[in-house]
């Protein structure tokens, strides 16, 4: 079985779309089509149903998926394997990473990283971290740098490297900024601003409230942090963002609450052989983590 083959129908068994696997694989869709087709005459079975604009997995496609799976899994880590032999640090390494993690962490470390080691090429895909945990348990990223899941999957390697404090903001004109000793209940009865609640940031606000018996529906939601502070400071409502997104014309909020924090880091797949590339990034990485990154300053 050609292994382009298998990554085609692996692509439109995810999408069940020839036309969204084609853009998935940087492929034209009859080129997808192709390989599908090959495979399918290789194996003598028919692997999709086409109905309408969807497709489906046969019964025989059902059996090959988890297989085709393994089957790349395994063929990706003995290349890795046998280019790790000679010691050399090159070829591409396949890197996820959030908008925020990506703005705010990972410049300083790419360019450690680009100068030392210069034969390797980034490909670098910047998705929400929950995309990122999925892309790296598919292999289809070999790392990510991201917000770690607070509930921290045993099918992933969580490597933490920095601590995110979050804070209660609002504009300085919002009812609340000049507010003392806000209670959670307080911020109820105001409009939130918030992370999807499909996010580990979002979840770590709304499990704050639940566990104060509050249910907190936000009038607004957005994945990117940035965005909410830009709703925030024009006064649609209050949020909760990292400390280090605190700029005029928002204020911090004197809420009566524990501080709140995220943990974000590096995570890996156990089951995969790391490349050279892939450690030399991670020992870049652990150089600037919490408590390492003062070495850096002025580089």
């Amino acid at each position: 079985m050609d292994r382009n083959d298998l990554k085609a129908f692996l692509a439109v068994a995810e999408q069940q779309s020839f036309s969204r696997a084609a853009v998935h694989l940087k492929l034209t869709q009859p080129a997808v089509s192709k390989r599908i087709r090959a495979l399918e005459l290789n194996l003598g079975v028919r692997l999709f149903d086409r109905v309408g604009k969807r497709v489906y997995l046969t019964d025989p496609g059902r059996l090959l998926k988890p297989r085709a799976e393994a089957i790349l899994r395994q063929l990706t880590d003995t290349q890795t394997l046998l280019r790790n032999l000679h010691g050399q640090v090159d070829g591409v390494l396949s890197l996820a990473t959030s908008h925020h993690v990506g703005l705010h962490r990972l410049a300083p470390v790419l360019r450690t990283f680009s100068r030392q080691y210069g034969e390797v090429r980034l490909d670098i895909r910047f998705v929400d971290s929950e995309v990122a945990h999925d892309m790296v348990h598919a292999a289809d990223a070999e790392l990510a740098v991201v917000t770690l899941d607070p509930a921290a999957s045993r099918r992933l390697r969580y490597q933490p490297l920095w601590r995110d404090p979050l804070t209660f903001v609002a504009s300085r004109d919002h009812p609340l900024a000049s507010a003392r000793n806000i209670t959670l209940r307080d911020l109820t009865r105001h409009a939130p601003i918030l992370p999807g609640t499909g996010t580990f940031t979002g979840r770590i606000v709304i499990e704050t409230f639940r566990a104060a018996g509050l249910d907190l529906a936000a009038s607004m939601s957005t994945n990117y942090l940035e965005t909410i502070a830009m709703l925030v400071g024009i006064g649609l409502g209050w949020s909760v963002l990292p400390v280090s997104l605190l700029a005029a014309p928002m204020v911090a909020l004197d809420v009566r609450c524990p501080q709140l924090a995220r943990t974000l880091g590096c995570v890996t797949n156990p089951e995969r052989t790391p490349s050279n590339a892939a450690r030399a990034f991670v020992e870049v990485l652990e150089g600037y983590a919490d408590g390492k990154e003062a070495s850096h300053a002025g580089f």
